[in-house]
């Protein structure tokens, strides 16, 4: 391993900042410096020219001078068994360069921490620091720096594990609920018992796992589905089935909705640029250019840890945007935060008041300052404008017939959004036939993300702290960018070698996979070891499972496979064939390396028979209280522009690039001083077009707490008179995209 020292990490501002926080826990902190080491892993030695070359592409950044390496010592690289999203653009611009001799670049950074007298911190004054220094969902901390080797061991693999019912019976199943984070339903628990009975067999960790995500309230959104009895009586519709009926009410211009990653509307017959697969020259093509549009949340990464939280948020919705019919392209997005009271230090409002929360979610003024920079930084990097979104705080004690109830967002909301286009022929996805080669798309497995799907579907504070954060993805929107080069390619043939796509998110492939070859009717044999792994040592419940950011899965024809394989390669994405789509619904996943199979099940056991849920509940009254304002005139004013929710938002704005891509029509800042921001985000249908797009939001939750059809009935009233901003023929034209959520 090289070990390369770097320039300062942080400008003078941000040390001084640190510095400052560093006293509050550490008075005798007295000075902080900080700089960026590289470590670089090689196959062989390098020459002196190439370590030259080496040298000089690692000098890079604002020119600062370097400072005394003196007092105490803190190394933080990034969390063992991760690799930076910064690792894999270095180590690719590395290779490109000619120094094929090195396996992998990743970047620490170096802490000397003093005291008042010049000497080193403490270990124990350390160890209060280190909160400060790292994030301890994202990083690893050492004391020396011949101990960030452990980021290239190569470990060896780990074998899956079974859960002995036969023997053990449903209690088995309720240990490994509670250890594996699994998140069951009661119901499931007997299901899966009855199953595998059934089978006459053990279940592997793998299949448990899997059954988890692929049956978690964010992948089959369990409430949504149930029946209800509200205060006896018994409802005719489920939640979904309430959503949906506007739908069945009135589909005109909806070519796909509630089938597929994104809903799709129709667009206008414009002439839209792209270059031609085989020439690369780009021109322009008259065609309909429909509409795409999609709005999900990212809640419990972002409680957890707010930029990763927050970004991967804003990454799934792009992925999802892509994987829609056989490839759309995103264009625009919005992101939007609910928080509870900031409590900003020196300035408390008198609104505000200290509720606690649970320790491994971070406060509501930490998710600010971070999420929206997450987001902002994926949209950047990707290459999408986001030009849209909201801001609410929230907290407030309410008085209901069962006595007080706290409400508000301590489990934040991070509302990730936005819309793209399609073409007509792609709008569906094309049929799975047997032999076709189920292919994975993008980044390497890395053990990150172990668990999410499960892990966002319960209660917050509820779940074990170590699998909050085991549960947590990062981001890598260069990755992405590059995938959805592959896919832009593959759309703009006029034989799309993608016959169906989906993105991979909560539960990983273990979930993805499996809702691919379903979705197509079909069952699928694959191979474990054919996943890309920067993480060898993985068992293969971690391989499997875990929630590496960036990927896709789809299946390609055999007469399409070569094709494909060259435009990743032109595109430098990289790609596997898992496996193919048989015949037979039934889902065997091999393991070459241990010669057995982590998966063998009947595709009905993971899709077809899971118990339904039903809720029997009764309805809260709340207390109506007549408002009592003891504030004079000049301050109720001053209160209620300084609720952020009122306040100015320029600060949620300007993070952005808000004209990437070429076609944002309307600023979000607008008027002769660009002051008042837009009601709705406008975005041309293409270069030449003289149609476009209109994107607005609405959100009226705290109205809930009175009455919740009309908080729903203002949030769409809202959403309407904010998109009227734009020159729109009839309201007949204009779509909802609901987010849905229960708390």
């Amino acid at each position: 391993m090289l070990i390369l020292r770097g320039a300062p990490a942080f400008s003078h501002f941000r040390i001084q900042k640190i510095l400052s926080e560093g006293k509050k826990s550490v008075p005798d902190l007295h000075r902080v410096y900080a700089e960026f080491v590289h470590f670089a892993d090689t196959n062989s030695t390098l020459t002196e020219s190439k370590i030259d070359v080496l040298n000089k592409l690692l000098t890079y950044g604002p020119k600062a001078a370097a400072g005394e390496t003196k007092g105490a010592f803190v190394l933080v690289v990034p969390r063992q068994g991760t690799i930076s999203p910064w690792s894999t653009k270095a180590t690719d611009i590395a290779h490109n360069c000619g120094l094929s001799e090195i396996n992998r670049i990743e970047r620490g950074i170096s802490w000397y921490l003093q005291n008042e007298e010049g000497k080193p911190l403490t270990d124990e004054q350390v160890q209060a620091l280190l909160p400060l220094l790292h994030d301890r969902m994202m990083d690893s901390v050492f004391f020396e720096l011949n101990a960030a080797e452990v980021l290239f061991q190569k470990e060896t693999p780990k074998p899956l594990t079974h859960v002995d019912i036969l023997s053990g019976g449903r209690e088995a199943l309720v240990v490994a609920n509670s250890s594996l984070g699994l998140a069951l339903a009661d119901d499931e628990i007997d299901y899966l018992v009855e199953r595998f009975i059934e089978l006459n067999r053990n279940p592997s960790d793998v299949e448990l796992m899997m059954f988890a995500q692929a049956n978690s309230e964010h992948c089959r959104h369990k409430i949504f589905n149930a029946s209800w009895t509200i205060d006896g009586k018994d409802k005719p519709n489920s939640l979904f089935k309430m959503i949906k009926n506007t739908y069945q009410q009135n589909s005109e211009g909806v070519l796909s909705a509630y089938k597929d990653n994104a809903a799709v509307m129709q667009g206008f017959e414009q002439q839209r640029l792209w270059p031609d697969s085989q020439t690369h020259e780009y021109a322009f093509h008259q065609e309909p250019v429909h509409i795409l549009m999609k709005v999900e949340t990212h809640n419990h990464p972002t409680a957890i840890s707010p930029f990763p939280g927050a970004a991967t948020g804003s990454g799934g919705e792009i992925r999802d945007e892509g994987a829609t019919g056989r490839g759309g392209k995103p264009k625009a997005g919005l992101t939007g935060f609910s928080v509870s009271n900031l409590k900003i230090p020196n300035l408390i409002q008198p609104w505000e008041i200290d509720n606690g929360k649970p320790d491994r979610i971070v406060s509501a003024l930490d998710i600010m300052i971070d999420g929206p920079l997450g987001g902002a930084a994926f949209n950047n990097e990707f290459g999408r404008p986001n030009l849209c979104g909201y801001f609410r705080s929230y907290e407030q004690s309410v008085s209901f017939d069962f006595g007080q109830r706290i409400s508000g967002y301590h489990k934040p909301i991070m509302i990730a959004g936005g819309l793209g286009n399609i073409r007509e022929k792609d709008v569906e996805k094309s049929e799975i036939k047997p032999g076709y080669h189920v292919i994975v798309l993008g980044g390497p497995a890395m053990l990150i993300g172990l668990g999410g799907g499960a892990a966002s579907s319960m209660a917050s504070g509820s779940s074990d702290e170590n699998l909050d954060f085991a549960s947590v993805q990062r981001d890598n929107p260069e990755m992405e960018r590059r995938c959805q080069e592959v896919i832009d390619c593959c759309w703009s043939m006029e034989n799309n070698p993608i016959a169906f796509i989906h993105d991979i998110g909560a539960g990983g492939l273990s979930n993805a996979v499996p809702e691919l070859v379903h979705d197509g009717g079909r069952g699928g044999q694959f191979e474990l070891r054919r996943v890309p792994n920067d993480e060898p040592g993985m068992s293969p419940v971690e391989i499997w499972c875990n929630e590496s950011q960036e990927r896709y899965v789809m299946a390609v024809s055999p007469e399409n496979l070569d094709t494909f394989k060259a435009i990743c390669e032109r595109e430098r994405c990289p790609f596997a064939v898992l496996g193919e789509a048989t015949e037979a619904e039934h889902l065997t996943l091999n393991d070459e390396h241990f010669d057995n199979q982590p998966v063998d099940l009947p595709m009905d056991v993971l899709f077809g028979k899971a118990p339904k849920m039903h809720r029997d509940v009764k309805s809260a009254q709340v207390e109506r209280q007549p408002v009592s304002v003891s504030a004079s005139i000049d301050e109720a004013v001053n209160r209620v522009l300084s609720l952020p929710t009122v306040a100015d938002k320029t600060f949620l704005i300007t993070i952005g690039d808000r004209t990437v891509g070429g076609l944002s029509h309307r600023d979000q800042m607008v008027g002769p001083w660009q002051i008042p921001v837009a009601d709705c985000a406008v975005t041309a249908t293409s270069l030449k077009a003289t149609t476009g797009e209109a994107m607005s939001m609405g959100e009226r939750t705290p109205i809930a707490n009175l009455n919740y059809a009309a908080s729903a009935r203002m949030a769409v009233g809202e959403a309407i008179t904010n998109i009227t901003s734009a020159a729109i023929d009839s309201i007949r034209d204009i779509r909802l995209s609901a987010n849905w959520m229960a708390a």
